[in-house]
């Protein structure tokens, strides 16, 4: 009996015994899931940031060849653009350029001239919402050299108007006297805007008081201005009016097209003897006899142009057709004009251009050139020029250039000896 009660004693004490080891074992292997779960976290977390360190590693060493490509092609990146000066609410800009000119014996610089060229300053203002003032001094042009100074665009624009009936600058507004919108090179033709120092044979430009709309659709722009027509700024000798318009399309980013008409309306061959359009190195001018009373032009002028890091390329070529009202004879004559541009960027900010233009005239037409000699009518004139320009920065180029001009008059002989060579440092503030 006694050995029976032994047994159930220590059987009873083994079953608690178990119970109480099995719990234990229980205890340990949800211990050991709930440390399983936890280094399974951890490494996901380690092995997302291993990935965001290789991908932030490799945008590093991709910024850094970037940099370095950026670098080797076109040198230090410039420091931050300094805000232009300003008074109240007057921004206040210019820009020029002054340099050595040199020609041959009948050209415009015989003497070799250390000169200003170029010198304007321009005055920005707004008046309301979207209406501002624009205004330019021109202290010194190429083509004015003796008149001192005078003054250049001056005219209330009136912005986005379209916006009143939800189309975003399809119609814009100016007023005043403003540059003639026909063709692409006046734009382009100030000392600092131009890649060379010269500008093309036939340089159209005119600066004329009036009315000018302009604005942008999708890939399409144009411009439409009247304007006064003639040299006076002042007060109009005529009634006529110079109508101009033109039309431009930007089939890509690179590319842009237009076409461009002008006719100069009906000029007083005595009040108006030159027109106010700029051609060929002087103006429009009536060729007919004393009984001449009025003269026209009526222009037309096809432009491309495309852009490229580093560099472009340009043409245009345009037809201008005179007439008048000589009684003695018809003397209408058709002139055809042309230009090729191009300009690249060689190493750094170190850059070359070229550029040929042509006028041709066969029936004889005074195309002045950079001769000295003024109403010589010729049949065909070309010009080439060639230079070289450094960039140091957004305010400041140095370029130098050799032209050379040659001329068949129309009496047969030719007109020579006007070579140019120029060194011109051109700055914008």
């Amino acid at each position: 009996m006694l050995v029976v009660i032994i047994l159930t004693a220590c059987a009873t004490a083994f079953g608690q015994n178990s119970n109480s080891i099995a719990r234990q074992l229980d205890e340990l292997r949800q211990q050991n899931q709930a440390l399983e779960s936890q280094l399974q976290q951890q490494q996901r977390m380690i092995d997302q940031l291993t990935r965001q360190f290789s991908n932030l590693q490799k945008t590093n060493q991709q910024q850094q060849s970037d940099y370095q490509q950026l670098k080797a092609s076109v040198g230090e990146p410039e420091p931050p653009k300094k805000s232009p000066l300003s008074i109240g609410n007057v921004i206040i800009s210019g820009e020029g350029g002054v340099g050595f000119f040199a020609s041959q014996s009948d050209g415009p610089n015989p003497h070799a001239d250390l000169k200003v060229d170029e010198a304007r300053l321009f005055l920005d203002a707004p008046l309301l919402d979207d209406v501002f003032f624009y205004g330019e001094v021109d202290l010194q042009t190429r083509e004015e050299e003796d008149e001192g100074v005078y003054l250049g665009e001056l005219y209330l624009e009136f912005e986005n108007l379209s916006k009143y009936w939800g189309a975003d600058d399809l119609v814009n507004f100016r007023i005043g006297q403003m540059y003639t919108p026909f063709g692409e090179e006046y734009q382009y033709r100030f000392a600092f805007d131009n890649p060379l120092i010269s500008h093309s044979l036939s340089d159209v430009w005119a600066l004329e008081g009036g009315a000018e709309f302009y604005g942008s659709w999708k890939k399409w722009s144009y411009a439409l201005a009247v304007q006064s027509g003639d040299l006076d700024l002042l007060h109009d000798q005529t009634d006529d009016k110079t109508i101009v318009g033109r039309i431009g399309f930007d089939p890509t980013a690179h590319l842009h097209l237009s076409l461009s008409g002008e006719r100069t309306g009906t000029l007083n061959a005595v009040t108006d003897p030159v027109s106010g359009t700029w051609f060929g190195g002087s103006f429009f001018m009536p060729i007919g006899s004393s009984n001449t009373t009025t003269y026209n032009v009526n222009m037309g002028e096809a432009d491309a142009r495309y852009s490229w890091k580093g560099g472009h390329a340009a043409a245009a070529a345009g037809y201008a057709g005179y007439s008048d009202n000589d009684p003695r004879g018809n003397n209408h004559r058709d002139i055809y004009y042309y230009y090729l541009e191009g300009m690249q960027n060689f190493w750094r900010k170190l850059y070359g251009a070229a550029r040929f233009s042509q006028i041709l005239t066969p029936k004889g037409y005074p195309i002045m050139g950079d001769s000295a000699e003024f109403g010589i009518p010729t049949d065909e004139t070309w010009r080439l020029s060639l230079g070289l320009g450094y960039a140091f920065n957004s305010h400041l180029t140095l370029k130098t250039e050799y032209t050379f001009e040659h001329a068949f008059l129309h009496d047969g002989g030719e007109r020579d000896h006007v070579n140019l060579f120029a060194l011109e440092a051109a700055f914008k503030f």
